[in-house]
This record gives structure tokens, C-alpha cells and sequence, in this order.
């Protein structure tokens, strides 16, 4: 006979006083109990009560064995009650990563109602440009921007990473303001240094754009290239020219007018967001929970 059920048949002897209010408790037959503390002490392969037709007491070992069984009881309880809290709210600590500009810019700044509707939830964020492999390094997520590799991941698309062309208004008071993309020809232009073989190298030598003459390609020449974009932002800020950055990092300097936006009749290039995660790790509530606030909030409908 199963064990655990042997010791709950005779816990509930102990407590009821008789095999018929454990046989009602446990919801069988009091042959059935019969047979369950037969069974316990032929494996313990000692006596745990004394029976007699009127009454029955526990023997000097079943005395402690019942207490070592209330223990084992209530410890086994306490793991299904941990589980199911587990269940019912998510807890434990979540590793993220994400882009550093993206992650500091936007995610950030958008934990602080995630973390206080869910109190038992820890989150470590790392954010770097480094491609992280997930399982390898014991990743739940990854924010990730550009287009993706052939991949066994989950990945739910996030609103584009706009871009925007701003200089300072000390920069053009000094040399203008480009009037046309050609313009951009004659200007100081900062641009971001990207690590080699990224998709986005093109941007050091020429910025791409679509207005009303189509999809344009201006050649430029870079004064400073930066591979830090709170870096390329102070030196715009600085007025030392004119740079590409996203528009979450300068959507602050824009509306205080320490930034200026240019050419906005031009569309400038858009980058694809997506975030990903393990099939399988999306059965765990944390994860879940914060697949859900990414989506909702960052999400491309969104």
C-alpha cells in the first residue's frame, strides 16, 4: 500500500479515537483503514496501537511515530501551499537583457508598476549590444533589436525603434539648419560607430531617408563617431553637430528645446524590436507576467 496514504489513515485514527471516524475522514471503508495500519506495521514491523473492543491507545512507538507523522504531514502540506502560491503569484527572480539605450530608456522606466503588482518578483537586467544565448548563460528574455537570425525562440514583435535627425540650437545658430537632405552635406554629422558586421555599419558613411522624392541616400561626413549613444546625445547636446539618435533617448531634450528636430518632412530608417524567450519557459507565471507587461506596453499595436 502507498506509504503516504498508510500514514494519513493513521493520523486520522489517532485524532478520531476509532477506524470508523478515520475510514468517514479519509473517505473509505474501515476494512480499507484496517488494512492500511496492518500494512504500516508490518512495515515498520512493530505494533503503533493497542486494540480492544472498546478502546485504543497508541503504543510507546506509535506515540512517536504519530508526532514524526504530523510533522511529515504538515511539511508536505506546506510544499503544496508554496505551490499553489506559486501558482495563484508569480515570484522569484527573472534575468533580462536588453539593448542598453532601449533598456534604460524605456524598459526601466516602465518596471516600477510591473515590480508593484507583482511584490514577489526580482529582476536582473542586464543590458548590453551582445547577442545573449539564452539557455547558455541562464537567460529567461531577451529584448533584442535589428533583424533575427534563424531561431528556436519565441519572438513577439514590439513597436519599431524610431529614429530622429536633432542638433542643438547653439549648432544651428552657428552653421543653419539643413533645409534639404542634400544640405546635410555641408553640416558637422555625428554618427554612432557600429561594431563590424552589423546591419546598421552603413550609417557612419551615409544616412538613409524617404520623403517626397522617394528613398534617399546621403553620403556624409562624420566629425565624431561615437559607439555610446548617451555619448552621441552630449555631443549633440554640446553643439558639435548633428546626429541620428532614437527617439526615446531625446524625447525629453526635444520637449525642453536643448534639441532641435530637422528634416522632419523625412522618414528616417526604423529598426525592428522583438523579444524573446524559450517555448518552454513561458509555462512559468514569472515569465509570463513579464512577457505580458513588454507586450502591452512597448507592443507593436500598442
Amino acid at each position: 500500500m502507498d506509504l503516504f496514504q498508510s500514514m494519513q489513515v493513521f493520523v486520522a485514527t489517532v485524532r478520531g479515537g476509532s477506524m470508523t471516524a478515520a475510514g468517514m475522514q479519509c473517505g473509505i471503508s474501515t476494512t480499507m483503514v484496517s488494512n492500511h495500519l496492518r500494512a504500516l506495521e508490518q512495515r515498520l514491523g512493530t505494533s503503533l496501537l493497542r486494540r480492544s473492543t472498546r478502546r485504543q491507545s497508541l503504543t510507546e512507538f506509535g506515540a512517536t511515530y504519530y508526532q514524526r507523522c504530523l510533522d511529515i504531514l504538515g511539511m508536505v502540506d506546506e510544499a503544496e501551499k508554496l505551490a499553489q502560491d506559486a501558482q495563484a503569484s508569480p515570484r522569484g527572480t527573472l534575468r533580462i537583457t536588453a539593448p542598453p539605450t532601449f533598456g534604460a530608456e524605456c524598459l526601466v522606466p516602465s518596471l516600477a508598476g510591473y515590480l508593484a503588482s507583482y511584490p514577489h518578483i526580482k529582476l536582473d537586467l542586464l543590458l548590453t549590444d551582445r547577442i545573449v544565448d539564452l539557455a547558455e548563460e541562464g537567460f529567461d528574455a531577451a529584448i533584442r533589436l535589428g533583424s533575427l537570425d534563424t531561431s528556436q525562440l519565441v519572438a513577439r514583435p514590439l513597436r519599431d525603434y524610431g529614429l530622429r535627425l536633432c542638433a542643438s540650437p547653439a549648432y544651428l545658430t552657428r552653421k543653419g539648419s539643413p533645409v534639404t537632405p542634400a544640405d546635410l552635406c555641408t553640416h558637422d554629422c555625428l554618427s554612432f560607430a557600429y561594431p563590424a558586421g552589423t546591419e546598421w555599419r552603413w550609417t557612419e558613411k551615409q544616412w538613409r531617408m524617404t520623403g517626397p522624392e522617394g528613398e534617399l541616400v546621403i553620403p556624409i561626413d562624420s566629425r565624431i563617431s561615437l559607439n555610446h549613444a548617451q555619448g552621441l546625445r552630449r555631443a549633440a547636446l554640446g553643439g558639435l553637430g548633428i546626429a541620428m539618435l532614437p527617439d526615446a533617448l531625446i524625447a525629453q531634450d526635444l520637449e525642453q528645446g536643448l534639441l532641435k528636430s530637422l528634416l522632419t518632412d523625412y522618414t528616417l530608417p526604423t529598426r525592428p524590436v522583438h523579444l524573446l524567450y524559450a517555448q518552454e519557459r513561458y509555462r512559468s507565471l514569472k515569465l509570463r507576467s513579464f512577457v505580458e507587461h513588454v507586450v502591452k506596453t512597448f507592443g507593436a499595436g500598442q
